[in-house]
């Protein structure tokens, strides 16, 4: 049986990305269902290695195809410049530009069909702006430039909550103004269509309402009324299991207790702070409407706690482990 294969990226070499990758991966078990392979360089792993005091063995390969799922770390590097000038714990040009090579590689593999997915460690906004793209924002941004896809979602989850986003990298005015009922189905169908896909066969969905209290029948906002409830109530027609509005007070809380299998939040912050207060650790992000599974961590590259060794990898791990389940189809055991 071919083992599905993934590739994982190294993130900003600058950051603590090195350092949770090594320690993920010596927590692996030996017995592995997917073949891994790790996109990056070679001298912030070694380096990651010996801080950690960690004696896993590392593979050099120069395609997807050469990893074997061996024990230790089966590194494909892409990147043809030198990291020796690097200052560890700095946004920098050389980091962003390390970060954008390493995902680009990845990326390219996943549309040529060579890889089913790809796992990413965090990449630092600073540095990629430095290192000249301009444009690219987040991973994000990269995937929707390269992949040409019209139509990407965020979704973030952690046991127990599955939050998609409306809309992630907006200022909140702009975010706003983002809540128009043709946007909102597009979104809803497809969080539907790959909850479908991840092993979902009914999923429910509730909806976040914008505004305190649901608007209060207008009071305090008409979005829910003029943007939000049309649209719902359009896809319910349409045979999806839609519901909401709910205040946004409530809705999570409503989702861990098993009364929704995700939840639309409508900006950023709406959806990216009860999940990191429900469980900060394990949180995942996934990216929705590309031709290949993408998980990622939740978090940052945490410059400022660079090799002091308490970077915690449990959040590389969960996304390891959703990757693989949403390639089995089996997403709902998250």
């Amino acid at each position: 049986m071919t083992l599905p294969r993934l590739a994982v990226t190294l993130g900003d070499p600058a950051g603590i990305g090195p350092e949770v990758l090594v320690k993920a991966f010596a927590a692996l078990p030996v017995d592995q269902s997917v073949n891994l392979f790790v996109v990056g360089s070679l001298s912030p792993i070694e380096q990651a290695l010996e801080e950690a005091g960690l004696d896993l063995p590392i593979h050099l390969i120069d395609q997807p195809e050469a990893a074997q799922a061996r024990y230790g770390i089966e590194l494909l590097d892409p990147f043809d410049q030198s990291l020796e000038g690097l200052k560890r714990g700095e946004a920098s040009a050389l980091g962003g530009a390390a970060s954008v090579c390493y995902f680009e590689t990845a990326v390219g593999y996943g549309l040529a069909g060579r890889i089913d997915g790809i796992v990413t460690c965090p990449i630092n906004k600073v540095a990629v702006q430095q290192a000249g793209f301009l444009s690219d924002i987040g991973h994000q941004e990269i995937l929707a430039r390269l992949t040409g896809a019209q139509l990407t979602a965020t979704m973030l989850m952690t046991q127990g909550l599955k939050v998609a986003h409306l809309s992630t990298h907006l200022s909140l005015a702009k975010a706003v103004e983002y809540v128009r009922a043709p946007i909102l189905m597009e979104k809803l169908k497809l969080t539907h269509a790959h909850l479908v896909g991840w092993g979902y066969p009914k999923p429910v969905i509730g909806v976040a309402a914008l505004n305190p209290h649901g608007g209060e029948a207008g009071m305090l906002g008409r979005e829910e009324l003029d943007e939000i409830a049309p649209a719902i109530q359009t896809l319910q027609a349409a045979g999806l299991d839609i519901r909401g509005p709910y205040p946004a007070d409530s809705i999570f809380n409503r989702a861990i207790a098993g009364e929704f299998d995700a939840v639309l939040a409508l900006y950023h912050d709406q959806g990216h702070i009860p999940i990191k207060v429900h469980n900060f650790s394990s949180s995942v992000t996934a990216t929705m409407g590309i031709p290949f599974v993408r998980t990622s961590v939740d978090h940052g590259t945490a410059f400022d706690i660079v090799g002091q060794g308490r970077a915690d990898h449990e959040g590389l791990l969960q996304a390891l482990r959703a990757a693989q389940l949403m390639l089995q189809h089996r997403l709902a055991e998250f």
